[in-house]
């Protein structure tokens, strides 16, 4: 049990059902010390589901929380924070995973002092295989970064980052995962093209993206050093990759990354 702390959800869709789920599933904290409010009645139902407790409105649910976890759309969060502005004081912690929204957005709607971690999951924390990375803001202590890590460890991996570096972590892992499966629904098109159906490609493509990723994380050896592994020399691999190289991949990629870096930092703003 990472601690007896009470956390409450503010907004309670796919990823804090699925944050939620994934501390209770691990043991890491029970359903009784979780709570959520949502203006969404469905929404408060799921919580309920899983045997949180269901709070009344966001300012009941700050003032029985030891941790506001924020959950809303960027884009609501300024409303959404209204009726708790005069809740968190010095001893309550918020974890903010609004996309693009900085501590300083936190601090200066709750209070300079109040204690903020900034959080970038993605989605794959659905089936427990996110990637998280957290920037602790100025008024954090150890024990919050250690706190949210475990948080957020319930449903994946996790790694802590100076907030500057928050717009090349969405840019990265928070958009990421819409670039593997573009790449996916490519290979499937270009199998198909070669002669496979439909469904025989996207199950191969799906299971090679799986089996890829997963000898990646597993392997003491770095991505390079495996790619040269699968590349025989003549052979149908390097063929692919230097039809790649020619026509700009690495390039593409990064044009790609930069784009959604700078749009964060447009949204942050």
């Amino acid at each position: 049990m990472a601690s007896d702390r009470r956390v409450g959800f503010l907004g309670f869709g796919n990823m804090g059902r699925a944050i939620a789920g994934g501390l209770i599933a691990r043991g890491t904290m029970r359903p009784e010390q979780l709570a959520a409010f949502d203006v969404d009645e469905a929404r408060r139902a799921a919580a309920g589901a899983l045997g949180m407790q269901q709070a009344d409105s966001a300012r009941a649910l700050a003032q029985a929380s030891g941790v506001l976890l924020v959950a809303v759309k960027p884009q609501h969060a300024a409303e959404a924070l209204e009726p708790v502005a005069e809740v968190p004081g010095a001893d309550i912690l918020v974890i903010s995973i609004c996309a693009g929204l900085s501590t300083g957005f936190f601090e200066e709607r709750l209070g300079g002092r109040v204690r903020v971690v900034r959080a970038m999951p993605n989605t794959p924390a659905l089936v427990g295989a996110g990637a998280t990375a957290l920037a602790p803001g100025r008024h954090c202590r150890e024990e919050d970064v250690d706190f949210a890590k475990s948080v957020f460890e319930s449903v994946g991996r996790v790694e802590v980052v100076p907030e500057s570096a928050m717009d090349a972590v969405t840019a990265l892992s928070g958009s990421g995962p819409a670039y593997f499966f573009y790449l996916v629904e490519c290979l499937v098109r270009a199998a198909r093209d070669e002669g496979l159906t439909e469904a025989q490609a996207t199950e191969l493509a799906k299971q090679t993206a799986l089996g890829a990723g997963r000898l990646l994380m597993e392997s003491d050896e770095g991505a390079s050093v495996l790619r040269e592994r699968v590349t025989s020399k003549g052979g149908t691999t390097e063929a692919a990759l230097r039809a790649f190289q020619e026509h700009g991949f690495e390039g593409v990629v990064r044009a790609g990354v930069a784009a959604a870096a700078a749009r964060s930092r447009e949204l942050g703003r």
